[in-house]
């Protein structure tokens, strides 16, 4: 039996995110950094390492979101999945994941920290199941959601994308 986004959803119990897609939270670390050994970025402290099943199907996208920490995807199934990233310089980046290492796909790629950043299905009929893993670990407080006239106007050269990637 082919698998299809509805059946990882279901078997992860995967719920919806406010970026867009299904996730859930699959492994979140007991031990913790303390506030004064991380950067000063981060207020309080961290779990060592958490992670995720992430998913988006067919014309669903993961919205341009920021974080204060790396981030490395995974790709687990389905169709390729690009992922775009501006630094502070407004330079832009792709990293496509899935399995054609022939033609440039990586089962891994990092964010990293403090870069705008977005994804979507590259086969709008499909899907695609990756893993995300930070360290030190999400919470909430460190993720900002992107707004589309305030990301224009720091990166106006990449404004059809940010149009594409973003919801308000």
């Amino acid at each position: 039996m082919k698998k299809n986004a509805d059946y990882w959803i279901e078997q992860f119990k995967l719920i919806r995110h406010e970026e867009g897609g299904y996730f859930r939270e699959i492994y979140r670390s007991a031990e913790t950094i303390p506030e004064a050994n991380l950067p000063d970025r981060f207020d309080g402290s961290r779990a060592f390492s958490t992670s995720i099943y992430f998913l988006l199907k067919e014309n669903d996208f993961s919205a341009f979101h920021q974080l204060k920490a790396d981030e490395i995807w995974h790709f687990y199934a389905g169709s390729t999945l690009t992922i775009f990233a501006i630094n502070a310089q407004g330079i832009l980046s792709q990293i496509i994941l899935g399995e054609d290492f022939d033609n440039g796909e990586v089962f891994q790629a990092v964010v990293p920290a403090g870069h705008w950043f977005a994804a979507k299905v590259n086969n709008p009929d499909s899907y695609a199941l990756v893993g995300c893993t930070m360290a030190p670990g999400f919470e909430y407080q460190d993720f900002k959601l992107g707004k589309r006239k305030e990301l224009i106007k720091e990166f106006p050269q990449h404004k059809a994308l940010i149009d594409e990637l973003t919801r308000s």
